[in-house]
């Protein structure tokens, strides 16, 4: 995964339902390990959506400014309503 798992570790307070915690403890024996794997399969989730919706966002810019530089832009025709 695509994170320093070498840096220091922190405590956190989170808030979990207890009867979640408690059958999660029973199926692993190191829930703080499976909550940080957890974490770092959804960031990185995350983030590759994001740079996928980023990647849309600018092939969708680019063919606007195709659409523009070989039709011209409406902004041109009906500019002076």
């Amino acid at each position: 995964m695509g994170y320093d798992r070498t840096a220091p570790k922190r405590a956190v307070n989170m808030s979990l339902n207890e009867d979640l915690v408690r059958r999660a403890r029973g199926i692993t024996a190191n829930l703080s390990e499976t909550v940080e794997n957890l974490l770092a399969t959804y960031v990185e989730d995350a983030e590759a959506q994001a740079a996928r919706r980023d990647q849309q966002i600018e092939a969708h810019i680019a063919a606007s400014d195709a659409f523009v530089a070989k039709y011209g832009s409406l902004a041109d025709e009906f500019g002076t309503l």
